[in-house]
């Protein structure tokens, strides 16, 4: 089993930024990719952005240029910056881990989710 811890969430105005942070720990053996997803209240969790283990990304649309996700692979953790934060960004983060365990089995793993609140 792998658990994720996530933090750093929190609520600010518009215009301001957050960092957050999940950490992986566990019975880890090969941790692939590494993600953030949000679900604001009546919509669907959506993609944020998404890091591989050789550090590519991909980014949402509404996010490119605002939002930067990171890895550090040493410490199992993966970052996500956000800057320029509008309102419309509020909603729970959720940090998803594709793992593989050395016997080949693939499992996702989720984290209990962070609270971004952005006021304007």
């Amino acid at each position: 089993q792998v658990q994720l811890v996530e933090s750093g969430g929190g609520s600010v105005q518009a215009g301001g930024s957050l960092r957050l942070s999940c950490v992986a720990s566990g019975s880890i053996f090969n941790i692939n990719a590494m993600g953030w997803y949000r679900q604001a209240p009546g919509k669907q969790r959506e993609l944020v952005a998404v890091v591989t283990s050789g550090g590519s990304t991909h980014s949402a649309d509404s996010v490119k240029g605002r939002f930067t996700i990171s890895r550090d692979n040493a410490k199992n953790t993966v970052y996500l910056q956000m800057n320029s934060l509008q309102p419309e960004d509020t909603a729970v983060y959720y940090c998803k881990v594709d793992h593989v365990s050395s016997g080949g089995v693939r499992d996702n793993y989720w984290g209990q989710g962070t609270q971004v609140t952005v006021s304007s």
